[in-house]
């Protein structure tokens, strides 16, 4: 409401958040598995006095620095930018709640890069205890960076009692966050046996490699065994709604859930008869490929964390448009283009029906729809006369349950729907696939009613 709009043609400003996003998720944890991986490889290779393994630490090491200093650092700078430009008031909101969080983070990143460069640049020039202990230094401040992120997200997703309290430790400290940071620890230890398979898998000195192969695919064990009990302790610990959407609510999130654990389950089983059984037999080319897989889970799960929260951004505080639960009254008495402080058209007249359509569209719809790309909304209102669209418009909460109700005025309403009427046959883009968001049952969203 006091933010210009970002316009992200075609691809819409949710999914460039998450693209970014994944990668970045993905790539960090990947940091935060593998200097743990370093630091216990180099411990091994001291005490079996293996100056092959050795050497092979130290290969690994340059590859982690070049991925936490460089890509981890840009692609989260990216995020900051994306979510910054797309939902400017859900980040002021995250971090007016937890600056001192932020703040700390930022710390241990610093303390993490810090010391990647010294354990890198140390080797041979330290000794060994000393370098040992910079290793566990670099570990340690990149796992207190995630459980310190872990917070903030889990809260998007489960405030609990920081709705009432509004008190800094129930939003940190909140339902999911123990199952979510036992979760992404497990899958950390994961990624880093996906890439030490990967890099293993090239050596040429076959003892070497048979014994690198073999230690590698001991680093998905722990995942093997936390990751279902974790998943269940998680999913106990979120809303109704956003439970029974990723259960069968929503047939793409349920899908999409439904991949993840296939996905997961295909590695563990591929790495328990591949290379843990036969790491003589194991080729380079599976490694890729279970790397791949590595991102297709972490995509799948977290596009699903993101999609159960709908319809809110911060669940039961914002809106996914950025409108706040806690003035819906009031949106509907007074209006939503009021207190817009970016839109063209203030009041309505029958003359700029249309034009004030459109920046309601802007307000309310523009955070998820795009006119003609991801999830467009002229192939889904192409064929509706202007009364029926009005009526799908006063009724969302309850024909969608994942969307957000129409916060305005009833004429308001009418000026979105005949503006949405307007764009009947006229794709200006040309072909696009379209992906179109699945029905949430009317008993579904009856129920998140009765549970407010």
């Amino acid at each position: 409401m006091n933010y210009p709009i970002w316009d992200v043609p075609i691809i819409g400003g949710g999914l460039l958040i998450g693209i970014v996003s994944i990668l970045h998720t993905y790539v960090s944890q990947f940091a935060i598995g593998g200097s743990l991986f370093l630091v216990l490889t180099e411990r091994k290779a001291y005490r079996e006095n293996d100056p092959g393994m050795l050497e092979y630490v130290k290969r690994h090491s340059r590859f982690f620095l070049l991925l936490t200093v460089v890509f981890g650092a840009i692609t989260g700078v990216g995020i900051w930018f994306t979510i910054g430009l797309v939902h400017p008031s859900a980040t002021s909101a995250l971090i007016h709640i937890f600056v001192w969080a932020w703040a700390i983070e930022w710390i241990t990143f610093l303390v993490e890069v810090a010391s990647a460069f010294v354990y890198y640049y140390a080797w041979d020039r330290l000794d060994r205890r000393t370098h040992l202990k910079i290793g566990w230094i670099y570990f340690w401040a990149a796992w207190l960076s995630l459980a310190i992120i872990n917070g903030i997200l889990a809260f998007m997703l489960t405030p609990g009692q920081w709705i009432i309290t509004k008190n800094f430790w129930h939003a940190f400290l909140n339902p999911t966050y123990l199952p979510s940071l036992v979760l992404r620890t497990a899958v950390c230890l994961a990624l880093a046996g996906l890439y030490a398979l990967l890099t293993a898998s090239r050596l040429q000195q076959a003892e070497l490699r048979v014994k690198l192969v073999k230690y590698a695919s001991r680093w998905l064990a722990p995942a093997f065994f936390v990751l279902p009990i974790a998943g269940i302790w998680y999913i106990t610990q979120i809303p109704p709604l956003a439970r029974e959407v990723s259960m069968g609510g929503a047939a793409a999130v349920t899908i999409f859930a439904g991949l993840s654990i296939l996905f997961s389950v295909i590695i563990f089983a591929f790495v328990y008869f591949g290379p843990y059984r036969e790491p003589g037999k194991f080729p380079f080319s599976f490694s890729v490929m279970f790397l791949f897989m590595g991102l297709l889970v972490t995509g799948d799960t977290e596009w699903v964390r993101e999609a159960v929260r709908k319809p809110y951004i911060i669940y039961d505080y914002m809106y996914s448009n950025a409108f706040l639960v806690a003035h819906r009254d009031q949106y509907q008495r007074e209006g939503s283009l009021a207190s817009a402080k970016w839109v063209a058209t203030k009041g309505i007249a029958d003359a700029d029906m249309t034009a004030a359509g459109r920046d309601i569209f802007e307000l309310q719809c523009q955070s998820c729809h795009t006119i003609d790309g991801y999830i467009a909304i002229r192939p889904l209102v192409r064929d509706w006369p202007e009364e029926y669209i009005d009526r799908q418009l006063e009724n969302l909460q309850t024909l969608k349950g994942y969307m957000p109700p129409f916060l305005g005025t009833p004429r308001e309403r009418h000026a979105l729907a005949r503006w949405l009427a307007s764009l009947k046959g006229n794709n200006v883009t040309g072909n696009i696939h379209i992906v179109k968001p699945s029905p949430v049952s009317r008993d579904l969203t009856q129920g998140d009613r009765d549970a407010k």
